[in-house]
């Protein structure tokens, strides 16, 4: 099996490169912004890992990696994020429109980009759009798919929101991972490693542990110490017999009470099996056990990447019978946003709704509230009164030297993770 090349941004600890590894990807370079994060994936990957800003050119230079055959990487999280505020363009951290504008330049055979959840939300169906709009300009088909860890072996639900995107010829070929025929629950994944130190109930804690875990939470530089998330996942983990206030540096011993008189801790290789390493892949993490468990939560499940990077590698060489597009088709996620791309001109809310039979005069007007907060609307009023829009300027960062994000990461740059 000949390996294929990757370029990984904002890589994190190597889930996502674990994942593409046994994929059959080889990674030719990595950016990383955490300096820990980035050791741990030198120490494993093998590869050459840059440690700074992805979008600073003084850090590296994409251009080198032209026609690479996968440019692939997790962007950050806060923008989208429903436990955030939702910002999106206008959040300083949105690297995702940056990262698709560097197709461009690159020009991979294939980009892989995930996300939260959030992204796929109704918020975000504008910026989605451009997204889609722009790899199709660049000579790409793509397409977004929610993928759950829990189908492919993880047992923790973890929702990701993933885009792939190749040239037709390729695009033809690809299909979305199927899930595995069983789930996985967190007593069996563990019973090992929570036995390992002669703990008497071990049994009785797999039974309570009889289901799958909720999203682990590697939280930011600005978290506390080692968790297992917010009180609603610390109450879902206690329901499966784990004390989420905390991670543990052993497990339980020979004189530990059982767990319906005291929950046990999870340690930092149990979070890590929750998150889809295993014993065989060998790989250990740099720093100390926030640190650890920070890179770990953060990270894309690497069963995951390499059942999405299984099924990138067929298509790009053609496996199977080739398709129509019919799952990788650009489908319109926000008809307002393209009906104004698509325009000339100003178009009134009237045109609007003539065009789109499926909106109201008000779900319209609703639509370019929302399109405004990723996106300058120009406005003009005749004089019978009828306003018009145009959609101006995106305000994300996509690589521009005046854009706001540089100031913020100059002087921010410690509190980003």
């Amino acid at each position: 099996m000949v390996d294929l090349q990757v370029v990984e941004i904002c890589a994190g600890a190597g889930g996502q490169a674990l994942g593409l590894r046994n994929a059959g990807f080889h990674h030719a370079f990595a950016v990383e912004l955490d300096e820990t994060a980035a050791e741990t994936l030198r120490q494993n990957s093998g590869g050459e890992v840059a440690v700074g800003d992805v979008a600073n050119p003084s850090v590296w230079t994409p251009a080198d990696f032209a026609n690479v055959d996968l440019l692939a990487g997790g962007v950050p999280c806060p923008p989208f994020s429903i436990a955030g505020k939702q910002l999106g363009s206008s959040d300083e951290r949105d690297l995702f429109a940056w990262a698709v504008e560097q197709v461009a330049v690159v020009q991979p055979r294939a980009l892989m980009l995930e996300n939260v959840r959030g992204l796929a939300a109704a918020r975000f169906s504008g910026y989605r759009q451009r997204v889609l709009d722009r790899l199709a300009q660049l000579g790409y088909v793509a397409d977004w798919r929610l993928l759950h860890a829990a189908d492919y072996g993880v047992p923790q639900l973890r929702p990701r929101f993933v885009l792939v995107a190749m040239r037709p010829e390729e695009a033809a070929y690809f299909r979305w991972p199927e899930p595995e025929p069983r789930t996985v629950t967190v007593g069996e994944t563990l019973r090992d490693l929570m036995g390992a130190n002669g703990w008497p109930h071990v049994d009785e804690w797999v039974e309570m542990a009889n289901g799958i875990g909720p999203t682990l939470v590697g939280g930011s530089k600005k978290h506390g110490g080692a968790d297992l998330g917010p009180t609603r996942a610390k109450r879902a983990w206690e329901l499966l017999g784990v004390d989420g206030k905390g991670v543990a540096d052993a497990a339980p011993g020979p004189d530990a009470p059982p767990p319906s008189e005291k929950l046990p801790k999870l340690t930092i290789p149990m979070v890590a099996r929750i998150q889809g390493w295993k014993d065989s892949d060998g790989w250990e993490f740099a720093g100390r056990k926030t640190a650890q468990y920070r890179q770990i939560g953060n990270a894309f499940p690497p069963p995951v990447a390499e059942a999405v990077g299984r099924s990138i590698r067929a298509a790009l060489n053609h496996e199977g019978v080739a398709g129509e597009l019919p799952e990788l088709s650009a489908d319109v996620h926000d008809p307002v946003y393209r009906a104004l791309a698509n325009a000339e001109d100003f178009v009134s809310v009237e045109r609007l709704i003539a065009a789109l039979s499926e909106f109201n005069h008000a779900a319209v007007e609703r639509r370019l509230a929302v399109l405004e907060q990723d996106f300058e609307l120009e406005r003009q009023t005749s004089a019978s009164g009828v306003t018009s829009y145009k959609l101006g300027a995106f305000k994300g960062f996509t690589g521009q030297s005046e854009h706001g994000r540089n100031e913020y990461m100059d002087k921010f740059r410690h509190r980003v993770s």
